[in-house]
């Protein structure tokens, strides 16, 4: 999966975020919308998609998607 089809993805675990502001520098952490719950769903996604394992801890270490994109790919 390439970052732009993770950006995509990504935007699609949120319900009322316009997907214009989810770009590979978005500060996700800083969306009204972000929650547990979603980083629950972003875990999900990255178990599915990249079949990897990925914590909490780890999604609140990274700033931006690109951050997180990365940080999964390196994993």
């Amino acid at each position: 999966m390439d970052l732009n089809t993770f950006i995509s993805q990504f935007a699609n675990m949120f319900d009322e975020t316009d997907s214009s502001e989810f770009t590979a520098d978005c500060s996700y952490q800083d969306l009204d919308e972000w929650s547990s719950i979603t980083a629950m769903s972003i875990i999900a996604l990255v178990k599915t998609e990249f079949g990897k394992s990925i914590s909490a801890r780890e999604i609140r270490s990274c700033h931006t998607i690109e951050e997180l994109y990365n940080h999964v790919i390196s994993m």
